[in-house]
């Protein structure tokens, strides 16, 4: 049964609105108190007592923030590839708080200055999943390897399917290959315009995306359509995610992608952190194209952006908020437009206004809370063979009041090492999910 597709729309003006109640609420949380500790009545303390012990994982995926190619990554395509290393060497990067925190300490990395005494606890991991994109590795930090990867489409996709689609969305479609997304526009754009066609493209990884311009295909109707391949894309077709990529402009130099893009993934195979945190009775919060990631299972309160400064202001205005269990952060700017655009520059920037955050965000961290900050893949910005993801390690970084400083926890198999030990925080069984946790190395 298909969802209403208005459901999924937020408008730009809509956006703005949220992204100024989260600035607020980031304020609020910045004032300090009218009484002090010896002053404030019995009742305010208690309460403020409880909150400072509730058990809060903020869980940040800095998307596709790889830290140096994995040992099968030769057959990925993807030998020598190092995301950290190549933005490190810019001159827009600036991270003393992830120094802080052991990122140049990780076992393997060789960019940056190491920390003398990091603030956190850190390791590298290593996926085990067969594959390299954003669904799977989600799904396997979420404890869920997947051994067989999603179906890819380099020849674009069989006839059969699109003749299908065309007829079920009554649009010619236009393209049908792998195809960089900002060029596709460029190339196909306006004859989508003069036809009325949809832009149904691929890439190197398990996608099927569909472009179409707002004025002339509405965003609720461009998600529909997106909803009719989705219900098609299953068995041998179904690919990891379906995305819509509406844009905007009416010439080749002019057109641009929108923020209104949509994902649609696969479910989960079987329940992931999210489901048994859930069925646990703990919050789970979905920041950004989480909810989309795993199609909604396993959340309890969804909150859209628009990408890495929207996403940041929410995840420290959910700081002041009263919850307990996990909020699950992904920052798509990082991949989506600095690594398949190749921009070293804005990728390195992109990691500084992030540095400023984690500033700013330890400080007002409460008694119970821990931040774990991760990615789910590499995509090398200095890498031009291909515009791709690529296959990399990534970081994995700890802190909190109750976290021991200066823990190397080496090398982890299996990105599930964080959904177990986020799990065993929470006091969650964990024992159906891939991975093991390193919450008694790691707790004070």
């Amino acid at each position: 049964m298909l969802r209403n597709p208005k459901d999924f729309v937020i408008s730009v003006r809509d956006d703005k609105t949220l992204a100024k109640n989260a600035a607020l609420a980031y304020n609020r949380g910045k004032q300090k108190s009218h009484f002090s500790k010896g002053s404030m009545p019995r009742r305010a303390r208690r309460k403020t007592e409880k909150k400072n012990m509730e058990k809060r994982v903020f869980l940040i995926v800095l998307d596709s923030f790889g830290i140096g190619a994995e040992p099968d990554a030769a057959a990925f395509g993807d030998e020598g590839t190092n995301t950290l290393g190549a933005i490190a060497k810019h001159p827009n990067f600036n991270c003393p708080n992830l120094r802080k925190l052991g990122m140049f300490n990780i076992d393997g990395v060789t960019a940056g200055e190491k920390c003398d005494a990091p603030i956190g606890a850190y390791a590298r991991l290593q996926e085990q999943s067969m594959g390299k994109d954003t669904t799977i590795g989600h799904w396997e930090i979420a404890g869920v390897v997947s051994p067989k990867p999603l179906p890819t489409f380099p020849n674009g996709f069989p006839e059969e399917l699109i003749h299908e689609f065309e007829e079920k969305t009554g649009h010619k479609v236009l393209c049908n290959k792998p195809y960089s997304g900002t060029q596709v526009l460029k190339d196909y754009g306006e004859q989508a315009m003069k036809e009325n066609a949809l832009i149904v493209y691929t890439s190197a990884d398990s996608v099927f995306q569909v472009a179409a311009n707002e004025e002339l295909v509405p965003v609720h109707e461009l998600y529909r359509y997106c909803e009719i391949a989705r219900e098609m894309l299953k068995g041998e077709y179904g690919v990891g995610r379906v995305i819509a990529r509406p844009f905007l402009g009416h010439t080749a130099d002019t057109f641009y992608r929108t923020t209104n893009r949509h994902d649609l993934s696969l479910k989960p195979p079987r329940k992931t952190m999210l489901d048994l945190l859930k069925d646990a009775g703990k919050d789970v919060i979905a920041v950004g194209k989480i909810f989309d990631i795993f199609d909604g299972e396993g959340v309890t309160e969804k909150i859209k952006t628009t990408g890495n400064t929207n996403g940041i202001a929410f995840t420290k205005a959910l700081q002041t908020r009263d919850f307990e269990g996990l909020a699950f952060v992904n920052l798509v700017d990082f991949d989506m437009l600095y690594g398949h655009r190749r921009d070293v520059a804005g990728y390195a920037a992109a990691a500084t206004e992030f540095d400023k955050f984690v500033a700013d965000f330890i400080p007002g961290m409460h008694e119970g809370d821990i931040l774990m900050v991760t990615a789910d893949h590499g995509c090398d910005p200095s890498y031009t063979k291909t515009t791709d993801h690529t296959r990399e390690y990534v970081p994995y970084l700890i802190c909190g009041k109750g976290i021991k400083p200066g823990v190397d926890l080496g090398t982890k198999l299996c990105f599930g090492t964080i959904a177990h030990t986020i799990c065993d925080y929470l006091g969650v069984d964990a024992s159906s999910l891939d991975g093991e946790s390193v919450l008694n190395a790691v707790l004070k």
